[in-house]
């Protein structure tokens, strides 16, 4: 500890050896000293160079001279600890200093550093002993903390400390202040950052909105992450009182990793905001979604900058058995208090949690909410049999209890989405909504069809909620929940439209991954084309001379519009004639080869365009006398013509099925769709039934013409005649003749829905984190609000408080590539700094 020095001469005799003695022991002694008269001029060679000394040449002996020198007796020992030495000059004693002779020192205290005079204090300045020690350590600090008027003064500090070091700028109301002494002593301790200090109260309120008479604040600018010269900094406001130990405090934290990847259990995670006791937030992480769940740690972590301390937990890492609905951790520095795992819907309820200071009671109203949730489920499970009357939300609440395996299922998110794409030859990507009771159950199919397809590198699964993404699915032209798109290689993109079947689903797949169409250049590998084995689906051939290039391009063109539903194969080499009279069919022509059949059938092509194409293939894939279900009813809705439907219960009897076939034959297909109905396999029937006849009583099998397109019309074979080809065509020429009454007419009200569609992607805001942590903005939406301040201008004018996040700009010019970044042992504290401290400190 530095000493006080003090220098004796008594009217011109020198003290005894043993009296200098005494003195100099006790001007050691750490007890409380006291300023003694002195002559300097002899003595000041003596001082060391880097030594500072506070001196006040004395000569009156005024009650306001009483009552300084009593203020600067009071401040040895506070001075001392910053190795400053307090002298008082008797200018009526022994050899007056040039000091005491010059009329300018009156009523001034002299600041020295060695033999070198740093400043002149005026003593009513120096008021109190907070009054001294902050305009001394002031004075001497004149390098390191600035004295800033305007925002443009400030903001020039700031420009020039950009990518190279923080800022702590203060408010004080006035100089001399115990708030100014606090601030100089921090200044004093803490090297590594610069200090700005202001008393304008128009500077403060420039940059915050604050009361008539406002109290000292103290702003932490992060000027060092903002490397861009047109970045401004961010500024965090310290809320408590300007004090020494807060201060320390406030920078302590200011030090610390902004978010910190914990990679073990988070009761024996203990870092600095807990010794400080502050509260730690963990946000719980997947791998997938690791970049965006990093980004938003970050936005909560300048949010709660100073208040709490946050963390990434994987929920992998640390092998905990954690819910899949908990997305958020909350541990409180209370001794003995568990953490609890919650679930909150966005980032405000994660900083209102914290800013509150009702962590408990929040806890508290969680678990019984949770509670009594729990025991209006088992309530509920008894009733919702009875109320329930849409199927498809019938079946997620019933099995909303059962959790679906999707680790064979990748999560994309914005960052990931394109790499992904760009992993593997085929990527399809299932966009649902989180919400939605069809995309629900489709990820049911979805799950089982990943687990079909395990072990295939070429293709991978993932999925995009829209809920939490909707720019990727506006930008992927998503319009409806769900959607399924392939995307292969080269830019092939293909979007499904069947059934959502798991056998449905995984034939688009299968179907997506064959180039279409083929090309085939020997006879050889047209039969093996046609072969069964190497496709249990649908296969057309295309056979064109090579001189009809109009028509080969319109197939080529149909085989990609037909991608994902059937297989198209093209074959134009010279000798096509000969595979044209061995197939003795006319060129241009298709053959068309079904699974079930060993017979290829004949296309004949008479319009050579893409649609016409299309249409034919898809007229010849349907079947001549198809059994209707719920799946395939559109393909024959769509034709719109007239449906001849035998409603059966159960398998057809033979006679009835060669009668039935009889009337299917090609030359009727024009009139009408032959097919029937097993009521067993589709159950759906007997309300198609009811809904015609009312109380359905009639027996089985029964035949019925249904005219969907044209006045909706049903008309009941007659049950007293055996269902024959004759007596069939008989009964359709009288009904079309107007012999007939119709059983029942369909309304001719349109088939709409009962309430208007709702545009659930315009109604979104981009972007928001997987993790669910929802949110009612973006991480960007909440920085363009939060820059929204009165009076912000451009470059060049006065700017208002920025509140930019650095870090996140950062992000955004370089996006995460959404691999894992883990792995690495976290950083709970940052490095002690070999730094002068404060006694109190």
């Amino acid at each position: 500890m530095p000493e006080v020095m003090l220098l004796l001469h008594l009217n011109g005799w020198t003290a005894p050896f043993s009296l200098l003695l005494l003195l100099l022991w006790a001007s050691y002694v750490p007890a409380r000293s006291q300023a003694k008269d002195v002559v300097p001029q002899e003595h000041f060679n003596r001082l060391q160079a880097s030594k500072a000394s506070l001196v006040y040449f004395q000569r009156d002996t005024s009650p306001p001279a009483g009552i300084f020198l009593e203020q600067l007796e009071n401040s040895i020992e506070a001075l001392r600890d910053y190795g400053i030495s307090v002298l008082k000059v008797n200018c009526h004693s022994g050899k007056a200093s040039s000091y005491c002779r010059e009329g300018g020192s009156l009523g001034k205290a002299h600041l020295f550093r060695g033999q070198v005079l740093l400043r002149e204090l005026p003593t009513d300045a120096l008021f109190s002993v907070d009054a001294i020690v902050a305009n001394v350590l002031f004075a001497l600090l004149f390098n390191e903390v600035k004295y800033v008027a305007t925002l443009v003064d400030l903001q020039k500090v700031e420009d020039a400390l950009k990518g190279q070091s923080d800022l702590v700028f203060a408010y004080v109301q006035a100089v001399g202040t115990a708030e100014h002494r606090a601030l100089m002593e921090a200044a004093f301790v803490y090297t590594s950052v610069k200090f700005a200090l202001t008393t304008e109260v128009t500077l403060l309120r420039s940059i915050r909105r604050e009361p008539d008479v406002p109290s000292s604040k103290l702003f932490y600018c992060h000027c060092k992450v903002a490397e861009d010269a047109a970045q401004p900094c961010r500024r965090t406001l310290m809320d408590q009182p300007l004090a020494t130990l807060n201060i320390h405090k406030f920078l302590k934290l200011m030090e610390e990793p902004l978010v910190v990847e914990a990679t073990e259990d988070p009761e024996k995670v203990s870092t600095t905001h807990l010794r400080l006791g502050l509260p730690l937030i963990f946000i719980l992480t997947h791998k997938e979604t690791f970049g965006e769940d990093k980004r938003i740690a970050e936005f909560v972590a300048w949010k709660l900058l100073g208040k709490a301390g946050v963390l990434l937990l994987s929920r992998s890492s640390v092998g905990l058995d954690i819910h899949p609905r908990f997305n958020v951790a909350l541990k409180t520095p209370e001794e003995g208090v568990p953490v609890k795992y919650l679930v909150l819907k966005d980032m405000d309820e994660i900083i209102a949690l914290v800013e509150s200071g009702k962590q408990s009671e929040a806890i508290q109203g969680y678990e019984e909410g949770e509670e009594h949730e729990e025991e209006e489920e088992e309530d509920g499970e008894k009733y919702e049999q009875e109320i329930q009357d849409d199927q498809v939300v019938e079946s997620v609440v019933r099995d909303r209890k059962h959790e679906l395996p999707l680790e064979h299922i990748q999560t994309l998110t914005e960052e990931s989405f394109a790499p992904a794409l760009a992993e593997t030859n085929a990527t399809v990507v299932l966009f649902y909504a989180s919400w939605e009771a069809v995309s629900l159950v489709v990820m049911q199919s979805y799950v089982e069809v990943a687990a079909l397809l395990q072990g295939t590198p070429e293709v991978a699964l993932a999925r995009v909620n829209c809920w939490d993404w909707p720019q990727i699915c506006t930008q992927q032209n998503v319009t409806q929940f769900p959607t399924i798109k392939m995307y292969a290689k080269g830019g092939r993109r293909l979007v499904y439209s069947g059934m959502w079947g798991t056998q449905e689903i995984l034939r688009f797949i299968e179907l997506s991954r064959m180039s279409c169409p083929v090309r085939l250049t020997t006879p050889e590998e047209v039969e093996e084309y046609f072969r069964v084995k190497i496709s249990p689906y649908h296969r057309v051939l295309g056979l064109f001379d090579p001189s009809m290039g109009e028509a080969r391009e319109a197939f080529v063109e149909a085989g990609k519009v037909l991608d994902g539903y059937v297989t198209t194969g093209i074959y134009y080499e010279e000798d096509a004639a000969i595979l044209s009279h061995n197939y003795k069919v006319p060129l241009p022509a298709l053959l068309l080869a079904k699974p079930e059949a060993q017979t290829r059938r004949v296309i004949k092509l008479s319009k050579y365009s893409v649609q016409d194409i299309v249409e034919v293939i898809r007229h010849a894939l349907l079947e001549t006398f198809p059994e209707i279900t719920v799946g395939n009813l559109p393909e024959y809705f769509q034709l719109e013509k007239p449906l001849l439907v035998l409603f059966s219960d159960g398998a057809l009897s033979k006679r009835d099925e060669g009668e039935m076939q009889h009337l299917a034959r090609e030359e009727r297909r024009p009139d009408f769709v032959a097919c029937w109905l097993n009521l067993k396999n589709t159950p759906v029937g007997r309300g198609i039934l009811t809904a015609y006849f009312g109380s359905f009583r009639s027996p089985l099998p029964l035949l019925l013409w249904i005219s969907l397109h044209s006045g909706g019309q049903v008309f009941v074979f007659p049950s007293d005649q055996p269902i024959s080809e004759v007596n069939v065509l008989a009964w359709i020429e009288k009904l079309k003749s107007g012999q007939e009454v119709p059983s029942t007419v369909l309304s001719d009200e349109e088939w709409k829905p009962r309430l208007p569609a709702y545009d659930f992607l315009s109604m979104m805001k981009p972007p928001l984190p997987e993790f669910t942590i929802y949110s009612r903005g973006s991480v960007s939406t909440y920085q363009e609000e939060a820059n929204e301040v009165p009076g912000e201008k451009t470059a060049g004018v006065v700017r208002e408080e920025p509140v930019e996040d650095s870090r996140m700009a950062e992000l955004e010019k370089k996006p995460p590539t959404g691999g894992d970044l883990r792995g690495t042992a976290p950083r709970l504290a940052a490095k002690e700094r070999q730094a002068k401290r404060h006694a109190e400190l």
